[in-house]
Formats: C-alpha cells, structure tokens, sequence
C-alpha cells in the first residue's frame, strides 16, 4: 500500500495500549484470540471459500508476525444484520471466548442516522468493557458505487472512546473514485468484495497493524473511559429473548421452535411459528426499547402479524412476512418503540394476514429489549 493511502487509512489512530499489550503478549509466545464481529462482509459473502475472507486472512497478520504464539480465530459475522443486534448477541456469539482483540465492523449495514450512532454505542461499549477488556479497533466499509456508510457516526463514536478506526473507505473506494481501480474486480455488486476485494481488504488491516507493531515498544497512556456517553445508550445491556429464554403470558397458535442451532448462522431457529389468522402471543417485558426479529421469506405466500404495545392498536406495528428480494430469507429487525424511561410494558403479536395456501408460517425469531 502506498504512503498516500496508508496516512488516510487510520481516520483515528485512538489509544493503541490495549492492541500494543495484545502484540507484546503474541511476542512473547502468548495465545491470544482474535475475533471479528460484523454483517456478511465479515462473515465473508462471495468469498470462494471461508479463508479467501478478510477476517481469516488478517488474523493471518498474527500468525506470520508471530509464529511462536497460539493465535484463536473467531468469526462472529452475520449477514444481513446491523449494530443493533450485534449488541444483543455479542456475549453468546464472541465474548464467551474471551478476545483479546474484536473488530467491528457494521459501516455499511447501519444506516448513517442518530438510531444507529446510539446502537453502536451500545455494542461499542459493552465489548470494550467485557471480562477480558479486548482491545476494539473499528473498521468502516462503505459502499463501492457511491462511497456511502454509516462511517461518520461510527467513527464520531470511536473518537470520543479514543479508539483506532480504521477506513477502508479511504483505501479502496478512494482508488476507484481516483480512476486507479476498476470496481468491477474486486466486487460484483458493488457492496461485496470478492477474493481479489477481500485480500485488498485485509491488506488494508494488515498494513495498520504493521504501523501499530513498528511503534509496539513506544509507552502508551492508559485508556481512559468516557463517564458519560456520547448518545442516550440506552443499547449497551440488550437482552435477545428467544422462547429457552422467555414465557409468554398467553400463547394462542403459537409453537415453539427446539430445533437446536447448527451454528450462529443457523438463525432461524428456536423461535415460535404461527400459521392461522388470529394467532397470538402476549408477554410482559420491561425496558426502554423493544424490537423484535422475524423472518422475511422468499417462499410466498407468507402471513403478516401485528405488533401492539399497552393495548395501543391504532400505532400498532406491521411485521411483513413477505420478502420481495431474490437471495434469500432476511432476518428482519424492527424497533417497535423507544422510550424515554424503562417501564413495564403488555406486548401482543397477532397474525394478521394468511393466505388460502401460504407457502411459509409466520416466524418470530427473538425479541430484543433493553
């Protein structure tokens, strides 16, 4: 990578003690764990083969600069999934291995709105403060058609808990905006790298943690934690509550999913399904937020429900069942509210719509609240 394209890299170079303590640990012959938590960029969409991802090939990055140490690999991208559910999931799908280091990386699935900035507090936030205190380095993708993210607000919170940030915006967007590469071959649909994207991705990360390593033995201040937050936070501690986890107070043509996970990505699976019009579950929950994940799926006809808060009908919220795109089920997330202060609330999820032969029940995969 050139001079020109690695001072534009790091928008933030942030506080490194932690990623330093993380690569003089690796030196000395350490094992450290290495995750990566994201959308389907990190989890490696297009790639031919899972090690032709970014994420495998930068933790390379580790196992070449120290072939003496145990370096764990850990994968935690979904596709299709922003922020607001990596918060509540991070703990089941990443932290329970103890990183030492997480990447996060969710510019291109969060939209560039206040939502989302306070979203990835939340996620920022609960992994930088997890058992292990990992060390957090943010990367922002963007789209290659137009340069699009959620990079400004993402990195706007990675300046005020002084954390690294890193572009790839800056690398390879800023290539093909210059007219020096064809976008064509590194993606295409101009969001997901391909084999050749995903190596100049990686190269990318690797080329900041070469400038990280050249100044490893430079004393580092100790990182020093905002008291307050940047946005309301009201994501940081989100619970997901899928039916091992809650009880409905009233289930009515509602069933109960067991079939167990294959893994993280197996995502539709130990919620509830509904068939018949009518259908309906009621539960108490407590919070300021609530969203819920349902499945938006490619095989219609497929019913609709109903999401209605304390009785309130008339703002009562749609959950379309049906998806209008063609490479799969979506793992919807809709927010139903967010309130000032955390109360009690009645919850009803009612089907609302089926069809004579519907081709897909209505699945509700988890609730969220917080």
């Amino acid at each position: 990578m050139s001079d020109q394209y690695l001072e534009r890299i790091v928008v933030n170079r942030g506080n490194q003690k932690r990623l330093k303590n993380v690569m003089l640990r690796a030196r000395s012959g350490e094992k450290v764990t290495i995750g990566y938590l994201g959308g389907s960029i990190t989890r490696g969409s297009v790639a031919t083969t899972p090690e032709k991802c970014y994420a495998y090939l930068s933790c390379q990055w580790w196992n070449e600069t120290f072939p003496q140490a145990e370096v764990v690999y850990c994968n935690a991208g979904i596709g299709a999934t922003t922020s607001q559910f990596g918060v509540a999931r991070a703990d089941e799908d990443l932290l329970y291995t103890k990183p030492d280091l997480v990447f996060i990386e969710f510019s291109v699935n969060d939209d560039n709105v206040p939502h989302f900035q306070e979203t990835y507090e939340g996620l920022v936030r609960h992994v930088y403060t997890a058992e292990s205190l990992p060390a957090v380095v943010l990367l922002h993708n963007s789209f290659f058609n137009d340069g699009s993210s959620a990079e400004e607000i993402h990195t706007a919170v990675g300046r005020y808990y002084d954390l690294p940030c890193v572009s790839i915006k800056n690398n390879m967007y800023a290539r093909i905006a210059a007219g020096e590469l064809a976008a064509e071959t590194i993606t295409s649909d101009y969001l997901h790298p391909n084999d050749a994207g995903h190596a100049m991705l990686a190269d990318t990360i690797k080329a900041f943690l070469d400038k990280v390593y050249a100044e490893v033995d430079s004393p580092e201040a100790e990182p020093v934690f905002p008291a307050q937050p940047l946005t309301r936070n009201r994501y940081e501690h989100s619970r997901r509550l899928r039916n091992q986890q809650m009880e409905a107070d009233t289930c009515q043509g509602f069933t109960e999913d067991h079939t167990p996970q294959s893994d993280m990505t197996d995502i539709f699976k130990c919620g509830w399904e509904a068939w018949e019009e009518g259908a309906f579950m009621d539960f108490t929950m407590t919070g300021s937020t609530l969203a819920v994940q349902y499945r938006r799926t490619i095989n219609k006809p497929a019913p609709a429900a109903r999401v209605i808060v304390d009785g309130d009908e008339e703002n009562a919220v749609l959950l379309d069942g049906e998806f209008d795109e063609t490479w799969g089920d979506l793992i919807a997330l809709a927010t139903i509210f967010e309130k000032e202060e955390a109360a009690e609330h009645h919850v009803r999820i009612q089907v609302c719509r089926t069809h004579e032969k519907d081709a897909s029940g209505f699945y509700l995969v988890s609730v969220i609240t917080s």
